[in-house]
């Protein structure tokens, strides 16, 4: 059997770290982005307040299965 597959892009932040905003945004994006199959992370960056990291950002490829 062949699959198609879309590709979009997400960004999840967390103050927590690269792992758990890379988390927030599956997780959100799974309430209405079904067969999700794959993700790359393709940026990671951060915001700083006073000399600190305050929060991560990461954007994420994801690849998810078109229904048929």
């Amino acid at each position: 059997m062949s699959h198609v597959y879309k590709h979009i892009e997400l960004t999840g932040s967390s103050p927590e770290g690269i792992e758990d905003a890379v988390n927030q945004a599956l997780t959100r994006a799974s309430r209405t982005i079904h067969d999700m199959r794959w993700f790359e992370v393709i940026e990671t960056r951060g915001h700083i307040e006073n000399g600190k990291v305050a929060h991560w950002q990461v954007t994420l490829k994801v690849g998810f299965t078109l229904e048929e």
